[in-house]
């Protein structure tokens, strides 16, 4: 098990212009990945900033750098060169038990697979972080019924992923990521296997968290809902940032794509 840090990570994150603090920001941001001695840039020199309490939708096609971003600023890869600042602190320059901690306690991850352990109950996969956390068992079981409350799964502490539907289980997997009451959930395609009305309940969930508890949330998606909720949409493309706009100034057009109504993004004025 590894225990938390022993001294707290130093907080000293800038104010942005807006006035608003600056959570994640990245400078210079590049990954190359080499296959059988032919390298593929996946990210291309990325500066942006993040700010404590935003929604930001992250939006590109298959293979435009989004996860690779996810796995940058997520404190679960390195890049090949630029830096990942998170509230200030240079993620590089840190140490491993340092790099653990700020996974455990600072971030929180939604995947779209679930990624839930299937012989544990669903409070079992919530509190099993709040371990790592060093939270006491009682206190661990006390906080992870609340959590599974407050996604609405009240009625779920003590089933397994088998019995449940996968919107439910995209509910523990949310309970999950914020077992440690996290700064930040980064959620990856958490609507992509759902059905149309459950992918809107765990959105609502998501905004909810987001209005109520400030958590800051970066949602890599394909779903256009997201767009109606965010801030700032952040568009990748062959491993750059092709533009960011705030929500009120993207132009949503509906049109017929092979009989069906899609909506899309029309360019941000």
């Amino acid at each position: 098990m590894i225990s938390p840090s022993p001294t707290p990570l130093p907080v000293t994150a800038p104010v942005a212009a807006s006035g608003r603090r600056v959570l994640i920001r990245t400078v210079g941001l590049k990954k190359i990945y080499i296959k059988k001695g032919i390298p593929t840039e996946a990210l291309r020199g990325l500066d942006v900033e993040i700010f404590s309490g935003e929604f930001i939708s992250v939006m590109g096609p298959s293979g435009s750098g989004k996860s690779t971003f996810f796995n940058m600023i997520g404190a679960l890869d390195s890049p090949t060169q630029g830096r990942v600042f998170i509230d200030e602190v240079d993620v590089a320059q840190l140490t491993a038990e340092e790099l653990a901690y700020l996974r455990c306690q600072k971030i929180g991850y939604i995947f779209q697979s679930y990624n839930l352990i299937q012989y544990m109950t669903a409070l079992e996969n919530v509190t099993t972080p709040m371990a790592f956390g060093g939270v006491q068992p009682d206190e661990a079981r006390r906080r992870g019924m609340r959590i599974l409350e407050i996604v609405g799964l009240k009625d779920r502490w003590f089933h397994r992923p088998i019995e449940m539907s996968g919107g439910q289980q995209q509910r523990v997997a949310i309970a999950r990521s914020l077992a440690n009451n996290p700064s930040v959930l980064l959620c990856d395609e958490p609507t992509a296997n759902l059905d149309l009305h459950t992918g809107q309940e765990i959105l609502d969930i998501l905004v909810r968290l987001n209005k109520e508890q400030k958590v800051t949330i970066i949602c890599a998606t394909h779903d256009h809902r997201m767009m109606n909720v965010c801030d700032r949409l952040m568009w990748v493309r062959d491993g750059r940032i092709e533009r960011i706009a705030r929500r009120e100034e993207v132009k949503i057009e509906i049109g017929r794509i092979g009989g069906r109504r899609e909506a899309t993004a029309g360019d941000a004025r």
